[in-house]
């Protein structure tokens, strides 16, 4: 699990082909000797396995994850290439502060950036989702943009807008984002749960 709150940005410095597996090397400023072979980083909201470390590298620390196909095609992960910057967070743990909201790493699809207005002090942001999970998007509740929590500020039919302050601007990947980029998209958990709820008839 995930709170949504960046920790650090990393550098992508090779991407290798194995059939239908991308190897991803990573450089980041996390110690290599916290990071476990095995262990889940989310890599733009999207949760993937460290499957090596090694100290040293651009930034102090090199790591590798394997991305599969259904990541491939879901995600912005197929997409990426040497050089990309990429919002990275390590996985929660207990008595770790929850500063943002729950968040699995389970991307459900990709969202279109419809807009960026820079307001001064803050940037507004419109995304547009699909249809069918549009539904779990509300004013004020939570969603995870390429691994961000951001609070949803208006809604209209599957297109919602997100206001980021300076501070997220400057320590994620977001102060390079701009119209027509695609962005990891992931739906609040107790709004999918709430909807599945909802479904059923009571008893």
């Amino acid at each position: 699990m995930f709170t949504g709150i960046v920790t650090d940005m990393g550098d992508l410095v090779a991407v290798e082909t194995k059939g239908e597996v991308k190897t991803l090397t990573i450089a980041t400023a996390f110690e290599a000797a916290g990071i476990d072979v095995g262990a889940s980083i989310a890599h733009a909201g999207v949760c993937l396995t460290v499957t090596s470390v090694t100290a040293g590298g651009p930034r102090g620390t090199l790591f590798t994850v394997d991305a599969a196909p259904e990541t491939l095609a879901i995600t912005t992960v197929g997409g990426w290439t040497q050089g990309r910057r990429i919002n990275l967070e390590r996985s929660l743990k207990m008595g770790d502060e929850l500063g943002g909201h729950m968040v699995s790493g389970h991307v459900d699809c990709t969202a279109k950036v419809v807009s960026r207005e820079d307001l001064g002090s803050t940037t507004r942001f419109v995304f547009e989702v699909p249809e069918q999970l549009a539904r779990f998007v509300a004013a004020k509740g939570s969603v995870a943009l390429d691994g961000t929590s951001l609070t949803v500020n208006t809604v209209e039919g599957n297109t919602f807008s997100c206001l980021l302050i300076p501070h997220t601007l400057a320590v994620t990947t977001w102060g390079s984002v701009k119209a027509g980029d695609t962005v990891n998209f992931e739906v609040d958990l107790m709004a999918r749960y709430a909807a599945r709820l909802a479904e059923f008839p009571r008893a």
